[in-house]
Formats: C-alpha cells, sequence, structure tokens
C-alpha cells in the first residue's frame, strides 16, 4: 500500500500556494510603491516651503507663492510679523497629499 487514499489527487495544490505567493508579493510592492509617493511629496513639500519662506521674506506674498508654485507646491498660509528690525515669514506649502511649514528670516 502505498499510503494515499485512492480517489484523492493532490495536483493543483503548488498552484494555490504559488498564487498566494503572488498576491503577497504584489501587495507589497503596491505599498512600497504608496509609501515612496508620500515620502516623495513630504520632501518636495518641505522644499517648496523653504524656497517660499526665503521668497516671502524678500517678496512677500507673491514672492512665496510663486516660489512654491514653481517647486510642485501651493501656499496655503502664510504669516508675515516684525521682530526688532527684522521681518518674519512662515509659510505652509501643500505639495501632494504632504504639508510642510517652515520660517525665515531677514538680517537684521
Amino acid at each position: 500500500m502505498s499510503g494515499r487514499r485512492s480517489g484523492y489527487a493532490d495536483t493543483g495544490q503548488a498552484a494555490v500556494l504559488a498564487l498566494g505567493v503572488v498576491a503577497v508579493a504584489a501587495a507589497g510592492v503596491v505599498g512600497t510603491g504608496v509609501l515612496g509617493g508620500v515620502a516623495n511629496d513630504a520632501a518636495r513639500a518641505r522644499t517648496a516651503a523653504d524656497a517660499a519662506a526665503l521668497a516671502g521674506v524678500m517678496g512677500g506674498r507673491a514672492g512665496a507663492a510663486s516660489l512654491a508654485a514653481a517647486n510642485g507646491g501651493v501656499l496655503i498660509r502664510l504669516v508675515e510679523r516684525r521682530i526688532g528690525s527684522a521681518n518674519e515669514v512662515i509659510v505652509t506649502v501643500r505639495v501632494g497629499s504632504a504639508e510642510s511649514t517652515a520660517r525665515a528670516t531677514s538680517a537684521s
């Protein structure tokens, strides 16, 4: 006797296992792509916010909005205030789903 029950076939089980492995791998690839896109948006938002803050010190809202757009972002908020003889600008910029805030101060 061979140990196998007659009438039962093991064929096809490897295909189901392989399909499961492929599905898990595909989910991992998609997840990595999504996380990579979010990280890219965050990095671009930081760059755009830094540029917008520096431009905002010299060129006000128009300069900040222009440099945010040049870096792929949208100026969400700009706050200007005077600190002694220096100007301070705080901006928030959105790129994709990420937002970043930056501050710049003019030399006194």
